[in-house]
Parts: C-alpha cells; structure tokens; sequence
C-alpha cells in the first residue's frame, strides 16, 4: 500500500501582509488535524514563532514549529528547508498538515521546487500555494505597508543572494500563487477592493482566485484540501523559465474527461472541513447540493465556471453522475479551474438518496448565487 503524502501549504507575502494573522486563523478552526509549521523569518528573530506558539491552538504544538531564522528560505533551500520537512515528517506520529511561513522576501519557486527533491516528493505533498496581499497598502498603489521596513529586512539579510527588485517580487509572488488573500479588507471601502481586484487581475499571468480576509476571519475549507501541487510546479517552472517576459496565456482549467488515477489523493480527507461549515464566519458560506443524473459533465462543469469569481465561488468538490456512465463522476474546482474525471468502475460513490442523486458541496462569499447552479444543473439545496 503506497505511503499517503501529507500536504503542505506555502504561503508567502511581504513583511506586515498578514501572514502571521492568517496562519493564527486558520489554526485556531483546524479540528481534529495535527499541524506543523515552518516559520521563515529575519530580523524580530522569533517574534513570528511566538506570536503562533502564544495563540494556544491545540491543532499545533511548540514541538511542531520549526524557526528558520538563518536568512531567506528560499535561499537556504538545501541547508534548511529540506532538514526541516524531513524532521516533521520523521515525527511520530506525524503531521496531518505542514503550513510553510515563508519570509517576505522569498521567491516562492525554488521552495515550490524542491518539493520535487527525492526525498520529500514520496512523503509530501505541496496541496497549494498561497499569497498574501496587503488590501490597503496595494490600494495606495503600494505593494507593502511599509516599504522602508522591507528595504531594512533586505539590507540585513546576509543570506540573501538575490537582489530582486520589490515590484518584480511582487509579482513573482503573484505569479506563483494558486489562491491570493486580500488581507485586511475590513480596513478597506468597497470601492478600494473592487480597485484592487481589478488591479491584481491585471497583473497576473494566470488566473487565481482572491480570498477576502480580516484579522478575525478566514475561510478554512477555501485554503486547505487544495490538491494543487501540478499546478504549483507549473506556475513555478513558468516563471522561473520565462522571469516576466509576454507570453502566451493559458487557461489551465484541466477539463480532462478522460478515466484515471489520483494517487496524489486530492481530498486528503479533508471532507471534513467542508459539511456545512462556515465556522462562524458570515463573510463564507458553505452550500450543499443535491443533484439528480447529469446528461453530461459539461453540465455542471460551465455551471461552475458561472459561479467563479466575481460570482462569489471559491471552491466546489463533490461525487456526481451522469446518465450512461457507470463510473462516478469527480469534480473539483478552485476558482473558474475545474477538473473533472470518472473514477474507476465500481467506486463507491456517497449520494443523498436511491435516486443516484450526487453531491456538490460549494464553497464561496456569503450571498455567492447558488439558486443558478442549482438551477442549471437540476440540483437542490439541503445544506
């Protein structure tokens, strides 16, 4: 029986974006699950670990937060990061989940890439990549609240053997990024996050879809059980290959029909997360739906893609079937990406009655037009 991979989470940003902020959320809603952490940081050495250690969530124990202080991760791949995973994953038992706190000043790509490295590529596995964007700072046209204290964590960093300027950073970031986070947007107009949206849509090279934070809320299940690590590695190759120069655009939805594996095992059982929960947070909701035989899979593939940003959906997983298909039916979706596939003939399919209805549980901002999906695709509300 192969070894299940434990996924890992990066998430990156500028100094002051929110990451800390974030990671303390998200902690605090785990249920049942194991973290470990990885705390990338320079400068205030351990104020980033402390401020974690000291939010009390039993999900994650100070044994299981590991300070890299010795200058930025992504250039301390190989005497560093790869020593760190493999101490996690030596662990017993082991974690369920690692989340990865990268230092401001760290280009994603080469940490994105050494989950390729043999000896972390059997037992982990990188579920997404997640890039914090400071609302208000990017509103005034800023990629950080406060550029003089970036310039000093680059100026103090003797490990730094990149001199990237901050902009073209930025949008490493963004480039890389499978889900961005538009953080403190409790501190922005309505006006300002429409602007801002515009503006990071204008920026990327690949689609993502954009999560609004607070310093109280964060929606859980549209961050974790991502299953994004192909997609991860070709962000990464993508830019490091091309470091901003045009090139063409390409949808990258993974609309494959046809029938195989995932071993990578997307869901990680992360279903959990996702039953009809918001964890109190009315900025999310959580919707599922009942939805009779299919006549094709496309039906709810572009029913999907209508509820993607700016129409509210962040995530959508679920068992489905279709009409003439033996097979169950998967979908999966984080933002307008949509993959869908036939599992093997005789899977075990959860459904809500004899009827062979499926299940699709939705995952968006509070308000998102669920009736239409519903609608296009013949379905019913139950939770």
């Amino acid at each position: 029986m192969a070894q299940q991979r434990i996924p890992a989470t990066v998430i990156t940003g500028f100094l002051g974006a929110g990451k800390t902020t974030l990671i303390r959320n998200l902690l605090q809603m785990v249920d049942g699950d194991r973290l470990a952490l990885i705390i990338n940081e320079f400068g205030d050495i351990g104020v980033d670990a402390a401020l974690t250690k000291e939010c009390g969530a039993p999900s994650c124990d100070a044994d299981s937060i590991i300070e890299l202080a010795n200058g930025c991760i992504c250039c301390t791949v190989a005497d560093d990061f790869l020593p760190s995973m493999e101490a996690l994953l030596n662990q017993t038992p082991p974690p369920d989940r690692i989340i990865i706190e990268t230092s401001g000043l760290a280009l994603p790509q080469p940490l994105v890439q050494a989950f390729q490295w043999p000896d972390i590529r059997t037992r982990a596995m990188l579920d997404g990549v997640i890039t914090v964007v400071d609302g208000p700072a990017l509103a005034k046209d800023q990629v950080a609240s406060d550029l003089a204290a970036v310039e000093n964590q680059r100026q103090n960093d003797p490990e730094l053997d990149h001199d990237t300027p901050i902009n073209e950073l930025f949008h490493d970031q963004l480039s890389a990024a499978n889900i961005l986070v538009l953080s403190k947007t409790d501190m922005m107009s309505d006006a300002d996050k429409q602007n801002v949206k515009a503006k990071l849509g204008r920026m990327m090279t690949q689609n993502a879809p954009i999560v609004e934070t607070t310093a109280t809320s964060a929606p859980l299940s549209a961050l974790f059980g991502l299953g994004l690590e192909a997609e991860a590695f070709q962000r990464s190759a993508h830019t490091l290959h091309d470091h901003h120069h045009e090139h063409d655009d390409h949808d990258h939805d993974h609309d494959h029909d046809h029938d195989h594996n995932h071993d990578d095992d997307h869901d990680h059982d992360d279903d959990h997360h996702d039953h009809g929960h918001d964890h109190g947070h009315d900025a999310f909701q959580t919707v599922i739906l009942s939805i009779p035989p299919l006549d094709t899979a496309e039906q709810v593939v572009d029913a999907i893609k209508e509820l993607a940003e700016p129409g509210g959906m962040l995530r959508a997983k679920g068992f489905l079937t279709v009409t003439g298909k033996r097979a169950p039916l998967v979908v999966q979706a984080v933002g307008s990406r949509v993959e869908h596939y036939y599992t093997p003939a005789g899977s075990a399919m959860p459904t809500d009655d004899n009827a062979g209805h499926g299940r699709l549980v939705v995952i968006g901002h509070a308000g998102m037009d669920v009736d239409t999906l519903a609608k296009r695709t013949g379905g019913s509300i139950t939770g």
